[in-house]
């Protein structure tokens, strides 16, 4: 049987519910953004008006009001947006119990074995119009075979619609498509991809996938798949929790980070969360990895191997310093950083240690950041921290409980 996935997105959704708190926002053009005094001033989302001045989410807020000086701009409020996707996700529970979330506002479900519903556009037609009923909101759907062909077909028609890919009209509404509308293809690959000569999802689909493979690695196999349709990765079932496979957190730095100095003090605010929470969940990392995020918006990550897994954030931060030193040049001031964690090992696995490690040193290190766990816990994390993360007042203001997501559109 032909499986039948939907992937429901609800249209400007941090925007949409804060208009339906300010009824007088309604027919303005609104913009959701941070903080400017701590530097998170830019659009994190936008509603259908905003959009087509051509104000789009990540430019600074200063940028979106030359494009629309009469742009209303409101601070973000989680706990509605929370409140709305919960109550969003009840909805999409009386149809199927394979419903897999994909941040706040999207999920994917899968409908196949679900009988008596009717065929895939029928079903997303009915919870489109109970969604708008119910909540006030609007949702645009995808049909199709696959869950990577399902979530391009959430974002082939905007708002409040429903598009549906077969096997039947792939290749023809697919494939014309910009390679950058694929899932998981960013800035950086679509930039080598380029350089290469390909520009549509249907290059990717019909260019040799070791010669893709060669270009980008693993990924390079894995964008051939989904650019055929071939994905047949499955709809978690809800309340299934996943494998934790990373633990990481990023942030949007106070100012300008300029050079390596400005970062060891960000990275080792960020790793010490990091390494906090590996000994809480009772894990080691094999394998660190640092995402950067200059001025310009532009993004990279690069990761290192270590020789011995570990949960300090002392290790951690050496790693994070090395991969920065060795890949970036500050020729653009940083903006965002993050640190992630991953390989992850059982804290108690049995490994093959050098034998010109100082294991003592090592098992002393990681006591006495036990040690400063359990005061932050008794008494806030304020309480102690590394003298060097004071050196800077203009960083203080970090927030480092940003959970790790790499940098991109989504």
């Amino acid at each position: 049987m032909e499986r039948v996935i939907l992937h429901l997105d609800m249209n400007n959704f941090y925007a949409s519910v804060e208009c339906l708190y300010d009824p007088s926002l309604r027919g303005k053009p609104v913009a959701v953004g941070g903080d400017e005094s701590k530097r998170h001033g830019i659009v994190l989302a936008k509603n259908q008006i905003a959009k087509k001045y051509g104000i789009t989410t990540g430019e600074n807020l200063w940028q979106a009001r030359m494009k629309c000086p009469e742009l209303v701009i409101v601070h973000p409020h989680f706990e509605r947006y929370s409140k709305f996707s919960k109550l969003a996700r009840e909805i999409y529970a009386d149809y199927s119990d394979r419903v897999e979330p994909f941040g706040l506002d999207e999920v994917w479900m899968d409908i196949t074995n679900v009988y008596g519903l009717g065929d895939g556009v029928t079903v997303a037609n009915e919870i489109r119009e109970r969604i708008k009923n119910e909540l006030g909101l609007t949702i645009s759907v995808g049909v199709s075979y696959n869950k990577i062909f399902a979530k391009l077909g959430s974002d082939y028609k905007k708002p409040d619609a429903v598009t549906e890919f077969t096997k039947d009209n792939y290749r023809e509404l697919v494939w014309p498509l910009p390679m950058e509308d694929l899932l998981y293809v960013g800035r950086a690959t679509t930039k080598k991809l380029r350089s290469y000569g390909l520009s549509t999802i249907g290059d990717i689909a019909n260019t040799d996938p070791k010669l893709l493979q060669s270009w980008l690695g693993k990924a390079g196999l894995m964008l051939h798949t989904f650019a055929n349709g071939y994905d047949i990765s499955p709809v978690a079932k809800t309340g299934e929790t996943p494998e934790i496979k990373s633990i990481g957190n990023s942030t949007t730095t106070p100012r300008d980070i300029r050079d390596e100095g400005d970062a060891k003090i960000i990275f080792y605010m960020l790793c010490e969360c990091v390494a906090e929470r590996l000994r809480k969940k009772g894990f080691a990392a094999k394998t660190i990895q640092i995402s950067l995020r200059d001025k310009e918006l532009f993004s990279f990550e690069r990761q290192l191997k270590l020789k011995t897994p570990t949960s300090a954030a002392a290790e951690i931060h050496g790693a994070a310093m090395e991969l920065l030193h060795k890949n970036y040049s500050f020729s653009r001031p940083l903006r965002s950083m993050g640190i992630r964690a991953a390989d992850l090992v059982p804290a108690g696995y049995a490994l093959q240690l050098s034998m010109f490690e100082d294991f003592r040193l090592r098992e002393r290190s990681e006591r006495l950041e036990r040690a400063v766990d359990d005061i932050r816990r008794k008494y806030g994390r304020g309480m102690i921290c590394r003298g060097i993360t004071m050196s800077d007042k203009s960083l203080m203001g970090v927030n480092i409980g940003d959970e790790f997501h790499p940098f991109g559109n989504h």
